[in-house]
């Protein structure tokens, strides 16, 4: 038993309820309590003494994470709605009994025809508007002149006269005679009163009217007035105006903002089985600041395969895939990827990478191949809503790090050489006396792909759960174990015998099982890439890896993961590494906790000689980050080290010496203090100028009191015999004790009687 309709608390209304619409029956309003703000207002105020809302800082975002948008203020109702219509003029399907003739068409090069003949069935029709403006409407709606022209009925412009100052749109047939376009009128009157979304245009009421001399009334359903301007508008302003409205330029951050909204709204729809089909630009107002799908005309139910489609072209699948499979939920979002497509044609470019990753994404949303789109709008608009963070990033803006929804988080480091001080072999295993040169090589691919993060499983696989408690360090028994158990036949558990097999090195059973994975989910499963690429990098083949990844970038255009991935590769594989640094900086710039992408970024700078670069970046690791440390090790390194051929500037050292004093005592144990000192003092000893380090030179306990090789060498030789303390054999402390004596002025003579002496010893 349904609940009886709420009164309208309004206290000039006088025995009014509340409707399932949310509006009153009686006065036509939403009660003042639940009624959203919007920029509609009298039309007696003039634009120009509106009061407008202060203007939030440029690139401000709201609680949804998306950019403010510029306010939009109602336009005059005279600019809004003129007074004299514009039929449309290409041609429409007759729609008479699902007549295939065409009507409206031009003839002999002349104007298209308002009025006519359906030449295949003989059916006349009209498309010329029924209301003109001061036509009343139910009794008490005042035409004030026309709108638009949608799909299949003529949009007007009306006021109330109960109410004062409240405006409506009143949308009827263009042709009564089309039967396809009555039901689709039916449908969306039905569908429009029973929907409820901020984003999504709201029925008011539904009324009739008949005009003298037609046999039977016409039925307008009336509609909530969302003064603004459409997004057709917006792209097809000028440059003046849009300066004017956005308070500087349109850019792809606002594009972005209203695909999220327009998704939202779709979203919506789609959960309540239903489906728009005919988004465009013309379908979406930007009002105040929000936004509002209009015009339901073409909304249809996801089963609906016999109906007859509306859409728009341009905007729809092409004609074939029309024809074979009708509209599904991936079709609207192609819809919306070509809207957003020619949005972002008028508007400024995202920076950097984000331009890639905006493009990539509407590639695939757009894709000829139906399975390859996204699946839903709400994954379509995480990607969406991931570009605009790395696009806000890489303007500048403050980083907006967020937990990826299809990769696990990790705490691998991978080419992190840079910031793990050196082993006793740094000494020990050297051919030469010489100074090693800083690592700044990419790091091995193997240790890189296990170090990536590993995709999030999916729930709804009954593995999930199981494998989620497991270690991979018992492949063969899990594997016998999904030989025999059907609930463990999935995707999930290939995909975990893969990467257990890829730890333990064995890359022909980890094909196998990625094999089995191929085989059990779908073609577009970008899991599998990903697991391709790690497979290969296991096995070093670096080329055709990236080409597994970039294809995990086109399906995933908003994720990190894939571009550090790549990052990788176009370091390995490129002599320029230009490449390599737009996608280290893009991880990087969004998110910095991720320290691989810092260190990748560091090793670019330093292979062109660029120390200050390369220490600048280490220098933005977070103190909380796990590879704080890591990070403080390697700008020493950076620092005090060798670098093609040369060695540190006194600045440098002097720096490299504050540092030291800032890490004393945060390092861990083993000797990796004594260590660290040893190579620093090594490198100040064997890279020191002809004529010293100059004015800069750090006097002290660390690198001597006065700036002279004999101070350095004696440091130096102290540190070494430190690390002869650390030795694990005899072999290896007569090696460290060598070098220690070997460092001194003249001790030649008391380094090869000291050799002896072990020797017979």
């Amino acid at each position: 038993m349904t609940s009886p309709p709420a009164p309208c608390p309004r206290p000039d209304c006088t025995g009014g309820a509340i409707m399932v619409t949310g509006f009153c029956d009686t006065c036509h309003r939403r009660p003042p309590d639940t009624a959203r703000v919007t920029p509609a207002r009298p039309a007696a105020v003039p634009e120009a003494t509106a009061r407008r809302p202060a203007e939030p800082a440029a690139d401000a975002l709201d609680n949804d994470g998306l950019l403010i948008l510029p306010y939009v203020p109602s336009p005059d109702p005279s600019e809004a709605a003129p007074t004299t219509a514009s039929p449309p003029t290409a041609g429409r399907r007759c729609g008479v009994d699902n007549c295939p003739g065409t009507i409206g068409v031009t003839y002999a090069g002349g104007p298209a025809l308002t009025r006519g003949y359906c030449p295949q069935c003989g059916r006349e029709y009209s498309f010329e508007p029924r209301l003109n403006a001061g036509d009343r409407v139910g009794g008490h709606y005042r035409v004030l002149g026309y709108l638009a022209v949608g799909g299949i009925g003529w949009v007007y412009l009306a006021e109330d006269t109960r109410v004062p100052d409240l405006h409506v749109v009143l949308k009827g047939l263009i042709n009564t005679g089309d039967a396809v376009a009555r039901r689709s009128a039916v449908e969306e009157r039905r569908s429009l009163t029973t929907l409820h979304h901020r984003d999504i245009v709201r029925i008011v009421t539904y009324v009739q009217h008949q005009e003298p001399g037609e046999a039977e009334p016409t039925g307008y359903i009336v509609m909530e007035y969302v003064g603004g301007r459409s997004l057709d508008w917006i792209r097809r302003a000028s440059d003046e105006e849009l300066a004017r409205l956005f308070g500087g330029s349109f850019g792809i951050g606002h594009v972005i903002t209203y695909g999220c909204k327009i998704l939202g709204a779709l979203e919506y729809l789609h959960a309540q089985g239903l489906l728009y089909c005919d988004m465009k630009p013309d379908n979406v107002i930007h009002y105040g600041r929000d936004i509002k799908v209009i015009d339901l005309g073409a909304i249809r139910r996801t089963d609906d395969r016999t109906s007859s489609l509306v859409y728009t072209s341009g905007y729809a699948p092409a004609k074939p895939e029309r024809d074979e499979r009708g509209f599904h939920i991936d079709t609207d979002l192609y819809t919306v990827g070509k809207t957003l497509e020619t949005l972002a044609a008028r508007a400024e470019p995202a920076a950097g990478l984000a331009a890639r990753s905006f493009d990539a994404l509407i590639r695939r949303a757009t894709h000829p191949e139906w399975a390859a789109r996204f699946a839903s709008a709400a994954e379509m608009s995480r990607q969406l809503w991931e570009v605009l963070r790395e696009h806000q990033a890489l303007s500048g803006h403050e980083p907006y790090p967020e937990r990826s929804t299809r990769f696990e988080p990790t705490a691998a480091l991978f080419g992190a050489a840079l910031g793990t001080v050196p082993s006793l072999e740094h000494w020990t295993g050297r051919p030469g006396p010489g100074v090693p040169e800083l690592p700044v090589g990419a790091p091995d691919p193997g240790d890189t792909a296990r170090a990536l993060p590993v995709p999030i499983p999916d729930p709804r696989d009954a593995a999930a759960v199981l494998l989620g408690g497991l270690v991979s360090g018992s492949p063969e028994r899990i594997a016998e174990r999904a030989e025999r158990d059907p609930a463990l036949g999935t995707v999930e558990t290939s995909l975990w015998l893969c990467r257990a097999h890829l730890d333990a090195g064995d890359t022909d059973r980890a094909g196998r099982w990625l094999d089995r994975a191929g085989r059990q989910s779908g073609a577009y499963d970008w899991r599998i890439y990903w697991h391709r690429g790690l497979r290969m990098l296991t096995d070093g083949q670096v080329q055709e890896a990236e080409g597994e990844f970039a294809a995990v970038y086109a399906s995933l255009p908003g994720e990190s993961a894939p571009k550090l991935a790549l990052g990788f590769c176009a370091e390995h594989l490129s002599a320029a590494e230009r490449p390599a640094e737009a996608y280290y900086e893009a991880v990087w710039r969004r998110d910095r906790t991720q320290g691989s992408a810092a260190f990748g970024l560091a090793r670019l700078h330093l292979r062109r000689g660029d120390r200050a670069r390369a220490v600048a970046i280490l220098d933005e690791v977070p103190a909380t980050s796990r590879h704080y440390d890591a990070a403080r090790v390697a700008a020493i390194r950076v620092l005090a080290g060798r670098l093609n051929g040369s060695g540190p500037t006194g600045d440098q050292l002097a720096d490299a010496d504050r540092r030291l004093t800032l890490l004393e005592g945060h390092l861990s144990g083993g000797g990796t203090w004594d260590r660290l000192v040893a190579e620093v003092r090594e490198n100040a000893f064997a890279c020191r100028p002809p004529g010293g380090w100059g004015p800069r030179f750090p006097a002290g306990e660390r690198f001597g009191r006065a700036d002279t090789p004999r101070d350095a060498s004696a440091l130096l030789s102290r540190s070494l015999k430190r690390l002869a303390d650390q030795a694990g054999d005899a072999a290896e402390r007569g090696d460290l004790l060598d070098r220690a004596y070997a460092v001194l002025p003249q001790a030649v003579g008391l380094r090869g009687l000291l050799h002896g002496r072990r020797r017979t010893a």
